[in-house]
């Protein structure tokens, strides 16, 4: 395996867990950007993820920790920490230790995942995460697709790779017949790399469908990049499915890699999860992503690249668009909107969407 050269700690969103794993009142250990956190859920329903050892003296709060009301207790003494990290229970003194504080991140609960805001500056969050039901403008909502979790999802642990390789696939056009074994080019239509919300889009037609305009192709794709760690796409014209890939760093080697399917219900049909049609669909997409993480797991990063002309647009785009997110090369514009943006007065801020029916 070829170690990633990039740097491992860029700024943005990254998911560390699908809502489901973080259960009503439960604790959910794991380990992200060499740090290891606990998300745990309120009795209000809210996640919150922190650093994962106690204030006081260091017992790891996944291991016997647990939720009473909107606060974590300590399994070692049973000293009580808010959603902000804030101590605010010695159940052996009067006072709390107001000044005692674990480090809590910035959270959205979204797409039926939980992401977290990653900054080694630590400033707030500047962008956000992409609804994948309303984020198209297309009237689309949650209703109108099968949920996708646990059937129409992928997880791979640990691999050495980037999150930068994920999203320099979606300007990849020449590898769909040799990754993908399929006889189709596609033909991009937007790439805007302005923002660190960026947009990508191209049509989809076979090699002998006969198509000699973009009036004649009849499919394709939308992406949204929400930095480097979130990739939104919704397919038109084909079967109806979004998808979510979604790669989180775990420490300066190696990232875990989370993908996520949802096809379009039938009408009528109010099933609570994929029915088996439904399932070979979103297996199908999520073969066609597991085929590019066996390139992605043995890639070495190549810098400068030797691109075909056709390729040179797409590539030169997405990486200066990327330098952005790392600490050594941030540019003025997100530097500056983090400057603007505002904080809600705690370091986690707790966004909950309505949960998929």
């Amino acid at each position: 395996m070829a170690r990633p050269t990039l740097p491992m700690n860029p700024t943005g969103w990254f998911q560390v867990a699908w809502s489901a794993d973080v259960g009503e009142r439960a604790v959910h250990r794991m380990t992200y950007f060499g740090r290891d956190l606990v998300a745990w859920r309120s009795e209000s329903g809210d996640v919150t993820v922190m650093d994962a050892y106690c204030g006081h003296l260091g017992a790891h709060l996944g291991h016997g920790g647990h939720v009473e009301g909107d606060r974590i207790v300590c399994p070692f003494h049973g000293w009580e920490w808010n959603r902000d990290g804030r101590n605010v229970c010695i159940p052996y003194q009067e006072r709390a230790h107001r000044g005692r504080r674990i480090r809590t991140f910035p959270v959205v609960e979204r797409n039926e995942s939980v992401y977290v805001w990653h900054d080694v500056e630590r400033r707030p969050p500047y962008f956000d995460v992409p609804d994948v039901f309303t984020g198209f403008g297309d009237g689309a909502t949650a209703a109108d697709y099968y949920p996708a979790h646990p059937q129409g999802t992928l997880f791979e642990s640990r691999l050495e790779l980037h999150p930068q390789y994920v999203l320099e696939n979606g300007v990849d056009f020449a590898h769909f017949k040799y990754v993908h074994k399929v006889p189709i080019t596609p033909r991009f239509t937007r790439q805007d790399f302005d923002d660190p919300v960026s947009y990508v889009d191209f049509t989809i037609a076979f090699d002998d469908a006969g198509a000699e305009s973009i009036d004649d192709v009849t499919s394709g794709v939308h992406a949204i990049n929400a930095g480097l760690g979130v990739a939104v796409t919704k397919s038109w014209g084909m079967i109806d499915n979004r998808t979510i890939s979604a790669v989180t760093p775990v420490d300066d080697a190696t990232c875990d890699v989370r993908f996520t399917v949802w096809v379009g219900r039938r009408p009528g049909d109010d099933s609570p999860e994929q029915p088996p049609k439904a399932r070979l669909v979103s297996q199908a997409v999520i073969d066609q992503f597991a085929a590019d993480i066996e390139i992605w797991r043995y890639q070495r990063y190549t810098e400068p690249p030797s691109l075909a002309a056709a390729e040179n647009e797409g590539f030169r785009k997405l990486r200066r668009w990327a330098r952005q997110f790392y600490p050594d090369d941030g540019t003025a514009g997100s530097r500056d909107a983090a400057d603007r943006s505002t904080s809600s007065g705690h370091r986690t801020v707790v966004r909950r969407e309505a949960p998929t029916p």
